[in-house]
């Protein structure tokens, strides 16, 4: 017969005698008086098994919560009065006992209620417990703390002052150093009148000595409280004087060397999570001090700001020779300007009214122009150099840098929680910052020339750069010069190439048949690719003559003729409009004449002298044809493609394999389309890793069936 619904029954376990079965009546409601304390009276232990728990509703749940709650609070009193009894050795073991049962909630909040906080924080401040005892009575009291039942603001000033002297002593035990330097943080980062207090006691100089131990416990703890510190600090406390003078002492101690040592020696050991936590957070605060001058405006009518602007004039055109009239200096001014990129050509100034990134774009365009002076001068003479289209505009690009430079590092937002994202790199420099965006702006330079960017692909030049220090941060450079090691290698092409493979990869291009069916087709595209670039040697280009620039330019053409056997080529006077007939060009090469095709400086004419003062442009476009008898035909191309057109036709012809960035842009490219388009009918439908199992020989091979 099954037992009635309204009984269920509760395993009660208590030392020295066997487990009872008890049955609860949920509908008696006389159980919760008498029969509990009776209950609660006989346990010494807590431990229950609860039998048919599903059918648990209403009162009866209520009831087992009021059991426990009751046996919770009879071992919160017993353990209050054994951790305040004489005896050393019953004490200890009961701060032991109580330090593994305040992570309970339902026991801290029993312990709590009957003033068990006050008489653990009055056991500290007399000072007289020492080692174990001292740190499990320190464990313990974190752990009631943390529930959050009462306020971190009733804490003495007695208690702190025990707490800090425990942190300040040279020779602390490591578990009793441990516990304090939390304990100081938790008050620091949940009571703002603590902070005052605790910074009173505790310094951040007094804390990097914590920093140079080899437990990484301890530095943990140590670089956590420093973190707390400064993230708690008044905002008035935390700001920077212009142009970095830190009005602060915490603030100075974090840009000081010495800090900085010492992180390096903690990264450069293997760390867990909450160390790498922990120094993410410091990395975010330390550039949290750039925040005032990021939200700072130049102010347009204030001359000592525009005498910042009229020293990066000075310093990339040395104006030391200015002329007199004010009309004149005006016009130089305002030309000057616009070969520094400024947006703003007659008042400079306008372009810095925006934050972010306000006066810090400014100060780190002073910084690049002071310390790294040439590096300054070769990016604005060689861009005011340049046809007015192709020009990057250094002032407009600094600018927008920096603001993409402080979103990538968070300046002004506070860190993440869990997040382990910090670098290494920018630990071993005391201007990391401004270090850090000279690397940028010359990366930014050099994809802009890669990209032949024009004013109107501004903004995919910042994407494309964007994602090159996005990329390069999340290898973990540990310096500055690996930092530079991992950009020079994300070109441009790198780029497109990591963006068609991830874009291959996310759309599911990675298994075996997938792979199989690319290289299947890989052949049929170069073949397509090929024939496309002798198409194009058949239509013929023209080029421009070397060593021609003071006089009329003159041009030549060359084409290959339709059979592809000889190349066809002969001087013009002006650059034609379309194609050129055979008939006008006089010279010719048998195609199985032509040994080989060289590029760059193994070109013959690019040895020569005057070839010595043609920019790196020029030798990124010239390539040579070596034919019999030892006789060469020398090219410079008008531009990138011409190049690749030319120099992938070129070794076609001679069976060799095209290897120039335009063939590997046009490979991936036709690959990705063709095979999209086979997949078409197969959206959807999960493709098998493997091909299906043979079947099994049939039984008989006659198939033959007879109608009749």
């Amino acid at each position: 017969m099954p037992p009635p619904s309204d009984i269920v029954k509760v395993a009660i376990e208590w030392p020295g005698a066997n487990a009872q079965l008890i049955e609860m009546d949920q509908v008696r409601a006389a159980f919760t008086g008498t029969a509990r304390a009776s209950l609660c009276n006989r346990c010494n232990s807590f431990f229950y098994v609860l039998e048919r728990l599903t059918v648990l509703t209403g009162f009866a749940s209520h009831l087992v919560s009021d059991l426990y709650s009751c046996l919770q609070a009879r071992a919160a009193r017993q353990l209050l009065e054994r951790v305040q009894s004489h005896g050393i050795d019953a004490r200890l073991e009961a701060l032991k006992e109580l330090a593994k049962l305040s992570a309970d909630p339902t026991f801290a909040a029993e312990f709590i209620n009957m003033e068990g906080i006050g008489t653990l924080a009055r056991l500290v401040e007399s000072g007289t417990h020492f080692g174990e005892m001292l740190a499990f009575t320190l464990t313990a009291f974190l752990e009631l703390m943390d529930h959050g039942i009462v306020s971190w603001d009733l804490i003495s000033l007695s208690f702190i002052k025990q707490i800090a002297g425990y942190v300040n002593q040279p020779m602390v035990d490591v578990s009793i150093l441990q516990r304090s330097l939390a304990i100081l943080e938790s008050m620091v980062l949940n009571s703002h009148s603590l902070y005052h207090r605790v910074a009173q006691e505790i310094t951040v100089g007094q804390l990097i000595g914590h920093l140079q131990v080899s437990n990484q416990e301890i530095q943990t703890y140590a670089i956590a409280l420093i973190n707390a510190l400064f993230l708690k600090a008044p905002e008035d406390r935390r700001q920077v004087s212009p142009p970095h003078t830190l009005t602060h002492e915490m603030a100075s101690t974090l840009a000081q060397k010495h800090l900085r040592s010492i992180i390096l020696n903690v990264r450069n050991r293997p760390i867990k999570a909450e160390m790498a936590h922990q120094l993410y957070v410091l990395q975010v605060l330390t550039f949290n001090l750039l925040e005032e001058r990021m939200m700072t405006k130049m102010d347009p009518n204030d001359q000592a700001q525009r005498d910042v602007i009229f020293e990066l004039r000075r310093i990339a055109f040395d104006g030391e020779n200015d002329p007199t009239g004010t009309e004149k200096r005006k016009a130089m001014y305002t030309k000057d300007y616009k070969m520094l990129g400024f947006t703003n050509h007659v008042n400079p100034a306008m372009d810095f009214t925006q934050t972010p990134p306000g006066m810090l774009a400014v100060d780190n365009m002073l910084y690049l122009a002071k310390v790294h002076q040439d590096t300054y001068i070769r990016i604005v003479l060689e861009n005011s150099s340049r046809e007015d289209k192709h020009e990057c505009p250094f002032g407009r690009c600094a600018i927008e840098l920096t603001r993409m430079l402080c979103e990538i590092l968070q300046v002004g937002e506070l860190p993440n929680e869990g997040c382990n994202d910090y670098h290494p790199m920018f630990f071993t420099h005391d201007r990391a910052w401004e270090e850090f965006f000279c690397v940028c702006i010359q990366l930014l330079n050099k994809t802009w020339k890669e990209m032949r960017a024009t004013a109107e692909d501004f903004n995919k030049v910042m994407q494309v750069v964007r994602e090159q220090i996005t990329r390069a941060l999340a290898m973990k450079p540990s310096s500055l010069d690996q930092l530079k090691n991992k950009l020079r290698g994300l070109n441009y092409s790198e780029i497109l190439r990591l963006r068609q493979s991830e874009r291959m990869s996310q759309d599911d291009f990675q298994s075996p048949p997938i792979i199989e069916l690319r290289e299947r087709i890989q052949p049929e595209i170069l073949e397509l690719i090929k024939q496309q670039r002798l198409n194009r040697l058949c239509e013929g280009s023209c080029f421009r003559k070397l060593g021609n620039r003071r006089r009329q330019e003159k041009f030549w053409f060359c084409r290959l003729s339709l059979n592809h056997k000889v190349l066809h080529y002969g001087d013009l006077d002006e650059s034609p409009q379309g194609e050129v007939p055979f008939e006008l060009l006089s010279d010719k090469i048998p195609v199985s004449d032509i040994k080989s095709v060289v590029t760059g400086k193994d070109c013959p004419h690019m040895k020569e002298k005057s070839a010595l003062k043609q920019n790196k442009e020029v030798l990124e476009l010239a390539f040579s044809v070596l034919y019999d008898p030892d006789e060469t035909l020398n090219f410079v191309a008008p531009n990138k493609y011409e190049y690749c057109i030319w120099t992938d036709g070129l070794c076609a012809l001679l069976g060799r394999e095209m290897g120039s960035d335009l063939t590997r842009s046009d490979l991936d490219t036709l690959i990705s389309m063709e095979m999209k388009l086979r997949l078409l009918d197969l959206e959807n439908i999960t493709i098998p890793e493997a091909p299906p199992p043979v079947p099994k020989e049939p039984s008989s091979y006659n198939f033959s069936y007879n109608y009749s």
